[in-house]
């Protein structure tokens, strides 16, 4: 059953366990009617619904995974009218394929690609053998300030999964991180700042819009997602998202720092998380600096007692 929000961006949970399965399709409805859109929900087959949904609402936007049984979605043009939201949402497909019925035609969609829409338009979804999905919805008014996103003709489909493009890459996983982290026991978020980067990052993909915010997050991902390969530089996290050596750095430098800089820094910190691992006490101080990115434990060494001002076995003691 839902919970009430307990956090200051607004946390909700609900699922259909313990709940009669007489009663599971009308709950599901209203929790999403609530928490997400609203829906007109079917089950395909004869086996009792199950489904989960965690929310997260932050200032404008709102962001959830959603999991579940085979089932049927649909906004009609009735629905719509009687149920508007004034809002575009984007469909992330973790698990499961399916099927989207809109007024231009029909797509099939995979996992790893996610589907831009906008919720105000008749459609229906459809998932054969269940579904896991991470979903957004934006207010259209918000949505409309993201570049070119005027002459975007919608449905938009793309891919996000591993080979996909280093922008789609850092929202799927910025979008799923967040949802890792407000689940966890002490829940520590900027809901400002993640969804300020969520948009920009939205704005990257399709609507070609140059932000600063968006770009940094974008190679900020990329360097999490390479940061133990030591051949990781400039020019390669540069011709990642799109730019020039010269133009990224600019923009690490309107936050007081440089590329290379940044990457170091991750990486000591990196490092300080292994030392203080108990679980990782075996490995020895050469090992860790090839496990974050440092071509030689010597260089390692100097590295980590000019940011942290002690040798990194010093640190591991205390």
């Amino acid at each position: 059953m839902p919970t009430a929000p307990r956090n200051p961006a607004q946390l909700l949970r609900f699922t259909t366990e313990g709940i009669t399965p007489e009663a599971r399709v009308q709950l599901w409805e209203g929790h999403n009617a609530r928490a997400l859109i609203p829906l007109d929900i079917r089950t395909i087959d004869a086996q009792p619904m199950r489904s989960r949904q965690t929310n997260l609402h932050l200032p404008a936007i709102r962001v959830a995974d959603v999991s579940g049984t085979s089932q049927i979605v649909e906004r009609s043009e009735s629905f719509i009218s009687e149920h508007p939201t004034g809002m575009i949402a984007v469909f992330f497909a973790i698990e499961g394929e399916a099927f989207f019925f809109h007024r231009g035609g029909q797509l099939s969609l995979r996992p790893g690609q996610a589907v831009v829409y906008d919720a105000d338009r008749p459609f229906v979804r459809g998932f054969a053998r269940g579904l896991r999905e991470v979903v957004v919805t934006i207010p259209r008014t918000r949505f409309l300030e993201l570049g070119n996103v005027r002459q975007t003709p919608l449905p938009l489909v793309f891919d996000f999964g591993p080979g996909a493009g280093t922008h789609e890459q850092a929202l799927a996983r910025l979008l799923r991180q967040t949802l890792t982290q407000v689940e966890g026991p002490s829940p520590a978020l900027d809901p400002a700042l993640t969804e300020q980067n969520a948009l920009s990052l939205l704005g990257l993909i399709i609507g070609g819009q140059d932000s600063a915010r968006g770009i940094l997050a974008s190679a900020k991902d990329y360097i999490t997602r390479h940061l133990t390969d030591p051949d990781l530089g400039p020019g390669r996290i540069a011709a990642a998202v799109g730019l020039s050596e010269r133009q990224l750095g600019r923009y690490f430098g309107g936050e007081g720092t440089s590329t290379s800089r940044y990457v170091l820094a991750q990486r000591v910190e990196l490092a300080q998380q292994l030392l203080r691992d108990p679980g990782q006490g075996g490995l020895s101080i050469r090992e860790i600096a090839a496990r974050c990115g440092f071509a030689s434990q010597s260089h390692f060494g100097r590295i980590f007692r000019e940011r942290v001002g002690m040798t990194p076995l010093q640190w591991r003691k205390q």
